[in-house]
């Protein structure tokens, strides 16, 4: 199958509604996902401050939502919207809006970093016969142009282009993140299936692997992709479902985990995203769920011990959010150790410590954290 035509099925699995402007006090209340993802809690101790996300796409429209933290950018579609800041589609713009909207105040789309900087890549997302050149295209400016994560919520088939430069955005430690694809389509497509990608699915909000998304030893993590409110074109607000926005869903992670984290390395982040999901489906990873669906807070908070041959775990940023300092001490949702004195946290750390590596073995197939 084509890039364009599977890109077309990740992008509208479901029906879009539009909601007009004038309603945007009521939008937050349609995005049950931040809820799911406790995503309040997570904007305690990091908003994606310091970090830019690339968007691969088909142009980010300035939204009020988005202007904030919206970066020129560049087209490389051969169009004339030179710098990116523009979207006929609405796609690209959904998905920065899951990233990282900044809504205000209480209305509005709010997205997962809502500090973190969108940089707009207009690509052409039916190049597929021409190799993929446009998207590969777009992923090399990224790399050039301070991206720390690239989010690419399209695929189709595999090309020597488009491989070569997933490498170098890789090689570049940049978290490279990709939607799965799709049913009809019955393999993970590319570049979600190169290695080193993090290759999303979607949940519903019950919590299930949504039936809409493929199956595929590829995949790497599982986050909401039903009926996801964000921003389109001209101020607009619509619903949408599939891969697509589920990795829009994890690069905003990522976004969190790299402004958390600052000196971890893009492999030791995605570890971290990986080491504390939460296991569903066949025991350890599995072609529906991969490691499992994503876990906000515990990728925040959880102590999790460095791959091997890292010389570090990583160390917290002491930047606030909104005031709010990053607590000293993580809590909430993951597996941070309690500030007790003596014996006990020794012991605490040792067993804590143990459970992640038994984990980690447990669920490795020989290719690594990261598909």
């Amino acid at each position: 199958m084509s890039l364009g035509s599977m890109a077309t099925l990740i992008t509208m699995a479901a029906m879009v509604i539009s909601i007009p402007p004038f309603l945007r006090d009521g939008i937050r209340d349609e995005q049950w996902y931040l809820r799911s993802l406790n995503a309040t809690a997570a904007h305690q101790i990091a908003q994606g401050e310091g970090v830019t996300v690339a968007v691969i796409d088909t142009g980010v429209d300035p939204h009020p939502d988005l202007r904030w933290n919206l970066l020129a950018g560049v087209a490389v579609d051969g169009s004339d919207a030179d710098d990116g800041r523009e979207d006929r589609n609405g796609h690209g713009t959904a998905m920065a809006g899951l990233i990282a909207a900044h809504g205000f105040g209480p209305n509005g789309v709010l997205g997962i970093a809502p500090k973190a900087k969108i940089l707009p890549v207009l690509a052409d997302l039916n190049d597929d016969a021409n190799g993929h050149k446009s998207l590969a295209l777009g992923l090399r400016w990224a790399v050039s142009n301070g991206a720390n994560v690239i989010n690419v919520s399209a695929g189709g088939n595999p090309s020597a282009e488009l491989q070569a430069a997933v490498e170098s955005a890789i090689e570049a430690d940049i978290v490279v993140v990709a939607a799965s694809g799709n049913r009809p389509n019955r393999n993970v497509g590319f570049p979600a299936a190169y290695p080193g990608v993090v290759a999303v699915v979607a949940t519903a909000a019950d919590g299930d692997i949504a039936s809409l998304s493929v199956e595929g030893k590829g995949i790497s993590i599982a986050a909401p992709g039903v009926n996801m409110m964000t921003t389109r074109p001209a101020g607009q607000y619509a619903a949408g479902s599939g891969t697509s926005d589920s990795a829009a869903i994890v690069s905003g992670a990522v976004a969190l985990v790299r402004s958390r984290f600052p000196e971890l390395s893009a492999e030791e982040v995605v570890h971290r995203l990986t080491a504390t999901a939460i296991d569903k489906g066949a025991p350890g990873r599995d072609e529906q769920y991969g490691y499992g669906v994503l876990n906000l807070m515990g990728a925040l908070t959880a102590d999790v011990p460095p791959l091997s041959g890292s010389p570090t775990v990583g160390v917290p940023s002491t930047a606030a959010s909104d005031g709010v300092a990053a607590p000293e001490t993580p809590r909430g949702g993951g597996l941070g150790l309690p500030g007790v004195v003596g014996a006990l946290v020794v012991v605490g750390g040792l067993i804590t410590a143990f459970v992640f590596r038994v984990r980690a073995r447990r669920r490795a197939d020989g290719a690594g954290p990261v598909p």
